[in-house]
């Protein structure tokens, strides 16, 4: 068995930085060194006092220690990692832009009041699990060992969880609306109309490359490939899933 350094050595990149940082970010708050209000999404600040660091910041606290804090880094440690370890191998630049544009896209429906919510962090580890859902939909998931289900339908059955436990249920709905936006534009409109939507900026290829981030694209589809590289379509080859 691995030891624990070796496990956190080993995960993606991306998923490894949000996962610490949403750790770092609890643990400050539980030792007094964080005010959460000073990170919170608050649009009156931003817009005027610009404290434009609430639009990043607010993404990085899941909540004080608990169990739902134990289960949404499980999440990441798992969902986000079996994407940026499977359909998002070797395009680090891709999977960075699903979360930059998960990340916007709630900030953009949290602008309505409705849905507004201090914290953002749940609605992204959500999205995950809804993208997740969709790339891997016949893996068998188990639910606390009582429930056995199709990953398919995991979003709503932890929805309808939060529910019968009293959690908020905006978060969980952010996360599933800016998902499905996602999936929409990446994968069901251009498997429907050949026409891609949404595609990766070429400065999020150039981030990750001037950091050296992630596993570099094999070196034989480099070249060639680089048109279809710089299209951002998330999902490819979609024919090879099997459960589990």
């Amino acid at each position: 068995m691995s030891s624990p350094a070796e496990f956190y050595n080993s995960l993606p990149p991306i998923s490894k930085a949000y996962g610490t940082a949403c750790l770092v970010a609890t643990t400050a708050y539980q030792l007094g060194l964080l005010d959460v209000t000073h990170i919170a999404l608050i649009y009156p600040f931003v817009f005027k006092y610009f404290q434009v660091w609430r639009l990043i910041t607010n993404f990085f606290f899941l909540g004080k220690f608990s169990i739902n804090f134990g289960i949404r880094l499980l999440m990441i440690a798992r969902y986000g990692v079996q994407l940026e370890q499977g359909p998002f191998e070797r395009r680090t630049a891709d999977f960075l832009w699903m979360m930059i544009f998960g990340a916007l896209s709630l900030l953009v429906l949290s602008a309505i009041p409705i849905f507004w919510t201090p914290f953002l962090g749940i609605s992204l580890v959500f999205m995950l699990v809804y993208v997740w859902s969709r790339e891997f939909p016949n893996a068998q998931i188990s639910i606390y060992g009582l429930v056995q289900l199709k990953a398919f339908y995991l979003p709503w059955a932890m929805l309808a969880l939060d529910v019968i436990f009293g959690s908020p249920l905006v978060p969980d709905l952010l996360g599933i609306i800016a998902g499905h936006l996602y999936y929409f534009l990446t994968v069901l409109h251009p498997l429907a109309t050949g026409k891609v939507l949404l595609k990766t900026p070429m400065w999020v290829h150039k981030i990750v490359a001037r950091w050296r981030i992630g596993a570099p694209a094999p070196a034989s589809r480099r070249t060639a490939a680089e048109p279809e590289r710089s299209t951002g379509v998330a999902f490819r080859g979609r024919s090879y899933r099997l459960n589990g």
